[in-house]
């Protein structure tokens, strides 16, 4: 071991066990060890959610690679927005979870990254706690761009959701986590309240919707129930 080795492992510790504090963890998940990366059979009652008709789906790339570059070209002026600057998606192509965040949030524009600074901490908090890391996922934005005021149009819910339908068949995840209000109503049709608390699937793959880690460091009360949300994914729950 390295010098140094040993206090990172202690404060990377101490941050996990920090987010489960603040989540209201008082005691395990499970005694056993969770191979998170283990596909899992869809739970056979949760609900298939429709696929958008191929006709409704613009001609894209049909490789991962030439979709992100696609994207970041993207000149949809009336669906992304004039001249705002597009954050692509990133993270491991092959990985076994993929994480869908509604928007960019302001610094993410800035830095150029999704869940940067403060979220993105968080977020590392938030994937340690289900034994994943950020650079053994897929992290995409529903929307590449932030649209003034924070907000996607209701209109262009159903394109962007239909881009992001053709990325989530190119990366064939095991898992899907979507992050944000805006990303559950365009991929499963709902609102946030109906579709938190709730194992879905979408072409097969277990899906569950949760609170954007930008919207959490604002209220951090909410953790709690962001710590039930992850659960469901952990255990496998309805």
């Amino acid at each position: 071991m390295r010098a140094g080795d040993g206090e990172r492992l202690h404060a990377e510790v101490a941050s996990v066990l920090d987010w489960w504090v603040l989540a209201g963890v008082d005691m395990a998940v499970a005694e056993d060890a969770r191979d998170w990366l283990r596909p899992i059979a869809p739970p056979p009652a949760a609900a298939e959610v429709p696929a958008v008709e191929a006709a409704a789906q613009p001609a894209l790339p049909d490789t991962l690679d030439g979709f992100v570059q696609w994207l970041a070209g993207h000149d949809d002026d009336a669906l992304l927005g004039p001249r705002l600057r597009r954050v692509a998606p990133e993270g491991d192509a092959t990985a076994a979870l993929m994480i869908l965040v509604d928007m960019p949030g302001q610094e993410d524009a800035e830095e150029g990254r999704l869940l940067s600074g403060a979220a993105g901490r968080l977020l590392d908090r938030m994937l340690a706690a289900i034994g994943a890391a950020r650079d053994g996922t897929w992290l995409a934005p529903l929307s590449p761009a932030r649209p003034a005021g924070g907000r996607i149009a209701a209109q262009h819910l159903a394109p962007l959701a239909a881009m992001a339908r053709h990325q989530l068949a190119l990366v064939k995840p095991d898992r899907l986590i979507l992050f944000g209000a805006q990303a559950a109503e365009a991929m499963l049709g709902l609102g946030h309240a109906d579709a938190r608390g709730r194992l879905h699937n979408i072409n097969g793959i277990p899906t569950i919707a949760t609170f954007n880690p930008q919207v959490l460091l604002g209220a951090p009360a909410m953790k709690a129930g962001a710590w039930a949300d992850l659960r469901l994914m952990l255990k496998g729950e309805q």
